[in-house]
């Protein structure tokens, strides 16, 4: 059994990361969503929150499993048998940033990258512009699960209402 994982803080989770995991799905027998829990981190989200959506997102895709991690990704990757870390690429910045990444990996533990290429619908998403934008009132409804749309805009609410 292959198996590989899709690490990322997913803050939120957006349909873009929901592409790449589903098309990893097609290359691999199993993959793990690997949701980044650091407590030191300021995010929109909880770390119980973030798995918790990536969770229920992934829940009707055959072979997918959530966990927490904190550490090292090679360190993960080898705790749950993944030969590969799957990526992906929205531009060329987004490479020239995972690219070293990747060589670390490589060097620390062997493992493998696999770079996806973002679809042109995706391309432009991150969930910082999501944040972002849907902080200033725009609509990101496409670019999200309808149940990470609805805890976006709670919590941007419950901070408008904090301060």
């Amino acid at each position: 059994m292959t198996r590989a994982v899709c690490p990322g803080s997913f803050d939120p989770l957006t349909r873009g990361h929901l592409d790449i995991v589903t098309r990893a799905v097609g290359l691999f027998d199993e993959v793990v969503v690997a949701v980044g829990v650091n407590a030191s981190k300021r995010r929109l989200f909880s770390d119980e929150e973030r798995l918790e959506m990536a969770a229920s997102a992934t829940a009707d895709l055959p072979g997918v499993r959530v966990e927490g991690f904190s550490g090292l990704l090679t360190d993960f990757c080898t705790a749950v048998g993944a030969v590969a870390v799957v990526k992906g690429l929205r531009s060329a910045g987004d490479y020239e940033y995972e690219l070293p990444m990747a060589q670390m990996n490589d060097h620390l533990s062997g493992l493998e990258t696999v770079f996806v290429a973002s679809r042109p619908a995706f391309a432009h998403v991150s969930s910082s512009l999501v944040k972002e934008v849907a902080g200033l009132g725009g609509d990101v409804e496409p670019f999200l699960t309808p149940e990470v749309h609805a805890r976006l805009l709670a919590r941007i609410a419950e901070r408008r209402a904090e301060a």
